[in-house]
């Protein structure tokens, strides 16, 4: 049976604050013992669709807002009318239609607060429900796929795929520790790169130049270089270029892989590494018939560097193996890179150029495969799908001043890192994922969400760790930032730690 996602339906007056909303979403669940991380969405009136106490608890919980006109609304039966909302809007609870718009079953009634409802549904998957004319609601594909058979190995899938750390950020004025882009990026002469390259807009993109530049850089032959649009491209090019029967997922790592594969049909598999084992991977742990292996190094967001010599145990043939190592450029010396490597067989690495360079909204990124490879993925490209801008930005920072930078600022990371980590060891409270080689560090802490809310308040956005596979509540992302950034987050934790509301005991 399809594992039941919840919509919460949400009704509210104008001005209500997140904190309320998001409050009141979790009071409801709680009671009735229900997860949120099983919410897929939250569902409102259109008109109240951009109210910020709305898209802020969305922001929240890591999903989007779905809105309906007020006539549609008016059409659904709630169970607990109300004449104010009947009045103003045509329904007896906006919260209770809403949520009902996809969903066939009211698990939590109408719950009320100060300026704000809410109700929980479980909404219809299409398998049970092949008439249904509403299709999936966003992001929630993954929810509706059959597990694969590999069950020793996996599990269903469950957290949001598809959140990512930027919505802990939007539109907020917050230090950001909960996106891994390197601050003060892109610099001014990469800058000046891409603003030169709008004079060719006129003209169709040539890569040929960015993609030469790429292969002299790894000292590769230019037929194992494809230019993407961010990695992001390159992992729904492989879930829907390459043949894989059984691909499985070495989890916790970013999501974007598994989401992909789940979109284009595929039943994915997971490994889930256990933090006991600080993370590291077993080969053996990988099924024998997985066709496709997905695994990063350096992980995100554990930080954990596998050593090359353990991922080759995974290659095989007949078994593509994809090394994530969009974040490689970031560990002193690229240790354990397997990107200029030939004699791998299978072994297709993606690197990316968003993360120290600064090119998040740029999308620039590439794959290194075998030419055969590289072929296939390319024939499922749409035409030009690389930008001038982007293509200028790859060229620069394929230089060799601009491999001098990366490397320097890899040196000043790992500094600053172990800062981070020399002030997170004095709190008894936090237990921190080591040795860390990326520019992030994983913590876990009891009451973690509630941690993460105190820093919100006090300035600081952390990333939640529940929406990676294998993690929960109690895990926090923090991106290794200047020592003075860092200093101001440390003391922003201990306040945090000691305005933890006490708990009953007994």
């Amino acid at each position: 049976m399809t594992r039941a996602t919840l919509v919460v339906g949400v009704g509210a007056r104008y001005g209500v604050p997140a904190e309320e909303v998001l409050g009141l979403i979790r009071s409801a669940l709680e009671e009735a013992g229900l997860a949120a991380g099983d919410v897929v969405e939250l569902a409102t009136l259109d008109t109240r669709a951009g109210d910020p106490g709305i898209t802020g608890a969305a922001a929240r919980l890591g999903v989007p807002v779905r809105s309906y006109a007020a006539g549609a609304l008016a059409k659904v039966r709630v169970p607990n009318p109300s004449a104010a909302p009947r009045a103003a809007v045509a329904t007896g609870s906006v919260a209770e239609a809403a949520a009902l718009m996809t969903a066939g079953e009211l698990l939590v009634p109408k719950r009320k607060s100060a300026s704000a409802t809410c109700a929980v549904a479980r909404r219809i998957p299409m398998a049970d429900n092949p008439a249904s004319t509403n299709g999936p609601g966003p992001d929630t594909m993954a929810d509706m796929l059959p597990p694969t058979k590999h069950t020793k190995h996996t599990e269903s899938a469950g957290p949001d795929l598809r959140h990512h750390g930027d919505a802990e950020v939007r539109g907020l004025d917050l230090t950001d520790l909960a996106v891994n882009v390197r601050t003060n990026t892109p610099p001014d002469w990469l800058r000046e790169r891409v603003a030169a390259s709008l004079g060719s807009l006129a003209a169709y993109p040539d890569g040929r130049p960015a993609r030469a530049a790429v292969a002299g850089r790894h000292g590769l032959p230019e037929e194992r270089v494809l230019l993407t649009a961010g990695a992001a491209e390159a992992f729904v090019l492989i879930a829907r270029a390459l043949p894989a029967r059984r691909p499985v997922v070495v989890h916790p790592q970013f999501t974007e892989p598994e989401a992909a594969l789940r979109a284009a049909g595929h039943e994915v598999g997971r490994v889930l590494l256990r933090p006991e084992d600080g993370f590291r991977l077993d080969p053996a742990a990988v099924p024998d018939d997985a066709d496709l292996v997905v695994v990063g190094n350096p992980t995100n967001p554990t930080s954990v560097l596998h050593p090359a010599a353990v991922l080759e145990q995974l290659a095989r043939p007949g078994r593509t193996l994809v090394v994530d190592e969009a974040f490689m450029d970031a560990v002193p010396g690229e240790r354990e890179a397997l990107c200029a490597r030939q004699d791998v067989p299978g072994l297709v690495v993606l690197r990316s150029l968003t993360k120290t360079w600064g090119l998040a909204g740029l999308r620039i990124g590439y794959v290194l495969a075998d030419p055969a490879t590289i072929a296939l993925l390319q024939e499922a490209q749409p035409l030009w799908p690389v930008s001038s801008p982007a293509l200028a930005a790859a060229e620069a920072c394929m230089e060799p001043r601009a491999l001098v930078e990366a490397a320097d600022a890899a040196d000043r990371i790992a500094v600053d890192r172990a800062h981070l980590l020399a002030g997170l060891a004095e709190f008894s409270e936090v237990r921190v994922v080591e040795p860390a080689a990326g520019p992030f560090v994983l913590v876990r802490l009891e009451r973690a969400d509630e941690v993460r809310e105190l820093l919100r308040s006090r300035g600081f956005a952390a990333r939640r760790g529940d929406t990676f596979p294998g993690l929960g509540s109690e895990w926090l992302r923090l991106a290794v930032r200047d020592r003075v950034t860092t200093n101001r987050f440390l003391q922003a934790l201990d306040l945090a730690l000691q305005g933890l509301p006490r708990r009953a005991v007994g």
